[in-house]
């Protein structure tokens, strides 16, 4: 399974960097890089593109021993006595330069800790518009429902809860975007029907993604828009530094910092006490980040 993982991974990297280039016409910049303590990863990064503000995709495989607070950080229902871990993932967050362009981030992961006796699947994919196009919104989850419902009718509607519950900035009241689907120590019916279930969601990326990439490409906008998207930026920042155990995991496991840190926007803004304007078009996706609606019923 191990092999399977890393080989299925690094495939979704290759296909989602290629589908990207195609577009930006510009290279990823790659850096292979090792662990202290056991493995290594690829990342690549497109920063300042023409579409992509900042785009990263990631692979990574690695092992060793965990701290106590990283394993902490991989939640319940694994043995804690021995701290031996494997785990191999792709995870990519691409931010816009056009407002209208939602920022996205995706993740597919797999875990092995002792003698691998103790194995889980894990990911997801969530949209972060800084307008809402209600279409849009169907379309991510529409994909994502129908690669889940290939293998189990009530995986969309738990790990679309799971997803508005996760991506939720408790000292803003609200989501992080119009989320998508969130799955963690996923290990059911057995090991190769979980794998095969992470391996689709992995392969509905770039058919959720793409068809708004290219809709909303060609968009005019202001700079008052830009600094909405800017703003909305640094609701993405305060998530990830504060909330996201991904982030915390690998800070605990001495990752590679860079790599850790791609997940953030190259700019943001906080404006003090920000309002937006009422009957506004941002005054309306702050709605719908604070009342989470169903998309792909």
């Amino acid at each position: 399974m191990k092999d399977k993982m890393v080989a299925m991974v690094k495939r979704i990297q290759d296909e989602i960097c290629e589908a990207i280039e195609a577009r930006e016409r510009v290279p990823f910049h790659e850096d292979k890089w090792k662990r202290e303590g056991g493995g290594g990863g690829r990342t690549r990064v497109i920063q300042g593109g023409s579409i992509f503000e900042k785009a990263g995709v990631n692979v990574s495989q690695v092992y060793g021993t965990l701290s106590p607070e990283a394993a902490s950080e991989m939640g319940g229902g694994h043995d804690s006595s021995d701290l031996s871990f494997f785990a191999t993932g792709v995870s990519l967050v691409m931010h816009p330069n056009n407002p209208f362009v939602p920022t996205v981030h995706a993740n597919f992961r797999y875990f092995e800790r002792g003698d691998g006796s103790s194995w889980w699947f894990g990911g997801g994919a969530d949209l972060t518009p800084s307008y809402l196009f209600e279409e849009d919104a169907t379309h991510f989850h529409q994909t994502f429902k129908n690669a889940c419902d290939l293998h189990d009718a009530a995986y969309y509607p738990k790990f679309k809860k799971w997803c508005d519950e996760y991506f939720y900035i408790k000292h803003r009241g609200e989501s992080r975007g119009v989320g998508g689907i969130f799955f963690d120590n996923h290990k059911a019916p057995d090991a190769e029907r979980a794998f095969s279930f992470t391996k689709d969601c992995a392969d509905a990326f770039l058919p959720s993604y793409l068809p708004i990439l290219d809709r909303r490409l060609g968009s005019e906008f202001t700079s008052a828009q830009k600094d909405w998207q800017q703003i909305r930026r640094g609701r993405y920042v305060e998530f990830n530094l504060v909330y996201d155990r991904g982030t915390k995991f690998g800070l605990n496991t001495q990752g590679r910092i860079e790599s850790i840190l791609m997940s953030l926007p190259l700019t943001s803004r906080w404006e003090y006490c920000h309002e937006t304007e009422k009957g506004s078009a941002e005054e309306a996706l702050v709605d719908v980040l604070k009342n989470p609606r169903e998309w792909a019923p």
